[in-house]
């Protein structure tokens, strides 16, 4: 079989909100070109979940949050979505 030289992949961390939680977890996109930004992965029409790493939970109402190594997230809960400024 042939190697391939594929490019990394690159996360980028993002916040959800939903009606009852804030979640800010990385996101893996494709380095660059097809579907290479984040509005590109939610926007799919044939996809329902957003798979997430490395991921923080925390009730909007307050109380103690929780971390994930890997959550899939249903885009029909999302409400708002933006990239984490990191810097």
């Amino acid at each position: 079989m042939e190697a391939q030289s594929a490019k990394p992949r690159r996360r980028e961390r993002i916040v959800f909100e939903t009606d009852r939680h804030i979640v800010i977890g990385d996101v893996t996109l494709p380095p660059e070109g097809y579907q290479s930004r984040f509005s590109d992965a939610v926007n799919r029409g044939d996809v329902a979940f957003i798979p997430l790493i490395n991921v923080e939970i925390s009730p909007l109402a307050g109380g103690e949050g929780e971390r994930r190594d890997f959550i899939v997230l249903s885009k029909e809960h999302v409400q708002l979505a933006y990239p984490l400024d990191q810097g």
